[in-house]
């Protein structure tokens, strides 16, 4: 789990190319951090207050709490401290409901446009500017929506109390991934996020249903262009392939054209809803609408189907979906698949042979339900073993940094998350093929990768004027971010706030959680 000397080998010979990093701070700081280094002034612009010294929490309790959310924050770690660890895993595998946010956070979620209209509503109007050919205003409202929706992602990354709901949302988002960049989809991300996120540590079942009949998903993966006769196999073999069984969960070509024609007639209508399109009278109690979800009787392949060696019977409907997906997400094929990339997001490595096994085998006894896998997880000696080690990916660093950094302000402006996100290649809805965001440390933890970070660092220490308290970040035992000798010994020759600051978000040991 170490980073490699390679990586620091590599970053050194990099970055000294740069003005800055012939600064002799910042010279002394990448000769004693390494790959671990790079400039970052924080995430927090509120005005200076009283600080408040951060709670003490033992070591493995603070890497628990780190680890299990989006950063170890303040509050978070007061939390930690009143309820211990048993009560407060508890609490984020079933979290309260509300979101218990800050009030202005509360108000800017609530006054976006993708929670106040519906996507039909929003698709609707697209298409309305679309026929008056006014091309620069549906690009601008497509952006608008795009970025409410990372916003929101951010935004409750930041602040919400939810922190396992959340990371599992982005778990889920990244295991479902559609892209914001292909058609109008800008306009339903959101969306579609929020179906997972409303069901993160509920049943597979559930989320693979919602996935499965989003909006964003039937454009993005074109079923909404499958008919009988006309067959697009591209949602079938994801389905398969990526959010249910693996690549090696024993289907065939066959299969994927059985299930292929499942699915064939789910797409999407734009008509008003009561709207019935054209079919023959015998068919149309099989129509099915749900806002810009449509299921066509009339383009579905009526026939028997054999999936896995089990028959679908035909003439069935939008209920021969409900089937082949319930046969997909209890599937132990499933729960290997699922339970291996489970581990591997919370573990940042590839679990055991043996983890994966017990947490297949909770899956499959609780009905695919999510929340009790988890909490095998957290229970197991290999998820102990990990905590401190984790490296992080762009999204978390971003975000963890932010956190930790955070006055008792909320921060509200994502532009310098979203600005560093698409540098360092990671921004929400922004993977262009159906797979996600790798979640190993090798794709991320690169030379050029962290030479990025490096330089993202540096915009966001100008987007951020005012310097961050250290106090706030580190009393005298480390309490929120325990660091090293080589690591304090940079420190001490530090002489500003923001300097310091800077380092301590610099440091190897904030490069891992």
């Amino acid at each position: 789990m170490c980073r490699t000397p390679d990586a620091d080998a590599a970053m050194q010979q990099k970055l000294p190319a740069s003005s800055e990093a012939q600064d002799p701070v910042r010279r002394g700081l990448l000769q004693s951090l390494g790959a671990g280094a790079l400039t970052l002034a924080g995430c927090a612009s509120a005005p200076p207050g009283r600080p408040r010294t951060p709670p003490r929490l033992p070591p493995s309790e603070r890497a628990c709490a780190d680890r299990l959310g989006w950063g170890i924050d303040a509050a978070t770690a007061r939390r930690w401290q009143e309820r211990g660890r048993r009560r407060m895993i508890a609490s984020l595998l079933r979290p309260a409901s509300g979101e218990g946010l800050p009030a202005p956070v509360q108000a800017r979620l609530e006054a976006m446009s993708i929670v106040t209209t519906s996507p039909l509503a929003r698709l609707q109007q697209l298409e309305q500017l679309r026929r008056s050919e006014d091309r620069q205003a549906v690009s601008r409202r497509l952006d608008e929506l795009h970025r409410e929706a990372v916003d929101r992602t951010l935004l409750l990354a930041l602040h919400s109390p939810h922190g396992v709901r959340e990371r599992m949302t982005w778990f889920w988002s990244n295991h479902f991934s559609v892209a914001a960049a292909k058609s109008n989809l800008r306009a339903l991300v959101g969306d579609h996020e929020q179906a997972l996120r409303e069901r993160a540590l509920g049943r597979f079942e559930d989320l693979l249903q919602a996935a499965t009949f989003q909006p964003a998903m039937l454009r993005y993966l074109d079923n909404e262009s499958s008919a009988a006769g006309r067959l697009n196999e591209n949602h079938a073999r994801e389905l398969l392939e990526l959010h249910t069984l693996g690549v090696d969960g024993g289907y065939t070509q066959r299969d994927v054209q059985e299930l292929a024609r499942v699915l064939s007639g789910l797409g999407l209508s734009l008509a008003e809803p009561g709207t019935l399109p054209r079919m023959k009278p015998a068919q149309q109690p099989q129509h099915w609408r749900d806002g810009p979800t449509e299921f066509n009787p009339a383009r579905h392949d009526d026939g028997d189907k054999t999936l896995l060696g089990r028959r679908i019977a035909g003439g069935r409907g939008r209920e021969e979906i409900v089937e082949a997906l319930r046969l997909l997400a209890r599937h132990p094929a499933t729960a290997r698949h699922l339970c291996t990339k489970l581990a591997l997001f919370w573990l940042g490595v590839p679990g055991s042979g043996g983890l994966i096994e017990r947490l297949g085998r909770r899956f499959l006894d609780e009905d695919g339900a999510i929340a009790p896998v988890l909490a095998l997880l957290f229970a197991d000696p290999e998820f102990e073993a990990s905590l401190g080690r984790r490296f992080k990916e762009p999204l978390l660093y971003v975000v963890s940094a932010a956190r930790l950094a955070g006055d008792s302000a909320p921060v509200l402006d994502t532009a310098p998350l979203w600005s560093a996100l698409g540098r360092l290649g990671q921004r929400p809805f922004g993977r262009q093929t159906p797979d996600g965001y790798p979640l190993d440390e090798a794709s991320w933890a690169g030379a050029g990768q962290m030479v990025a970070r490096f330089d993202v660092a540096r915009a966001l220490a100008r987007a951020f004027v005012a310097p961050l308290r250290p106090v706030a970040l580190l009393d005298e035992t480390g309490a929120l971010l325990p660091l090293g000798e080589r690591s304090r010994s940079v420190l001490d020759q530090v002489r500003t706030p923001q300097e310091r600051n800077a380092l301590l978000l610099s440091a190897p040991e904030f490069m891992r959680s």
